[in-house]
C-alpha cells in the first residue's frame, strides 16, 4: 500500500467514525424525544429541573409521604379535589384513558397523583374511594392544611385559589395543568390543560425514556 493510499484509507476512517459517532448522537436523541413534537402534545420540559419542598402529606391509604421523596417512577400531579363538578372527573378519565393506551413499559415507569386542593373535605377514605371509580392505581396525596399543599402548587407553579370552606358546597378555583415529577423527585415540567389524549399517547413514551 502506497502512501497516498494509506492516507486515504485513514481519511476514509475518520469520515466512516465522524458519520457514526453523528448518527449514533441522532439516534439518542431521538430516543429522548423531538422537542417540537413533546412541545406540541403539550409537554413543557423546564430547562432545569426544579427541587421539591419537604412537606409531609397522606396518601389514600392513610400512609405519610414526604413530597420530595416521590422517586422511582415519573409521577403525573393534578391538583383538583373529588367534590369537583367538572375538569377533575374529566381529566381523570382522560388520564385513565391516556394509561390504557400507553405501552406496558411506559405504564410501568409512570404514576399518577391526586394532589388535593380541597384537604378540609378530602381525608384519605374519601381520596381512595373516588380513585377507585377511574383507576385503582391512580394515588391520592391530601395535607393537613390547605397551606401545606399551597406550597407545594407553588412551588411547581400550578396555584390555586383556597375557597371559603364556611360557605356549603363551595368549589375550589384550580388549573387542569399537571407537573411532571421526574425519577430523581424533581419537577421536570408541565402538561399543559386541556389534555390531547392522542398526541400524548404518543409522546408521553419518548419523555418516559429520560433519566
Amino acid at each position: 500500500m502506497t502512501r497516498t493510499q494509506k492516507t486515504v484509507f485513514i481519511l476514509v476512517a475518520l469520515v466512516a467514525l465522524i458519520l457514526g459517532l453523528t448518527v449514533n448522537k441522532v439516534l439518542n436523541g431521538r430516543g429522548q424525544g423531538d422537542p417540537t413534537a413533546l412541545i406540541d402534545a403539550g409537554i413543557i420540559l423546564l430547562p432545569q429541573s426544579r427541587q421539591l419542598p419537604d412537606l409531609q402529606m397522606v396518601d389514600q391509604d392513610g400512609q405519610s409521604v414526604t413530597v420530595n421523596e416521590l422517586k422511582d417512577k415519573w409521577s403525573l400531579l393534578f391538583f383538583g379535589y373529588t367534590f369537583c363538578p367538572d375538569i377533575c372527573p374529566t381529566t381523570l378519565a382522560q388520564l385513565r384513558q391516556i394509561k390504557s393506551e400507553l405501552p406496558k413499559e411506559a405504564v410501568d415507569k409512570l404514576q399518577i397523583i391526586l394532589v388535593s386542593v380541597d384537604p378540609a373535605r378530602d381525608n384519605p377514605k374519601q381520596l381512595k374511594q373516588y380513585l377507585g371509580y377511574f383507576d385503582p392505581d391512580f394515588k391520592g396525596l391530601t395535607g393537613a392544611s390547605v397551606e401545606d399543599v399551597q406550597k407545594l402548587a407553588n412551588a411547581v407553579s400550578i396555584p390555586f385559589i383556597p375557597a371559603d370552606t364556611s360557605k356549603p358546597n363551595y368549589t375550589v378555583d384550580h388549573s387542569g395543568n399537571l407537573a411532571v415529577i421526574g425519577p430523581d423527585g424533581t419537577q421536570r415540567g408541565f402538561i399543559r390543560a386541556p389534555l390531547n389524549n392522542q398526541k400524548l399517547v404518543v409522546q408521553l413514551p419518548a419523555m418516559l425514556q429520560r433519566k
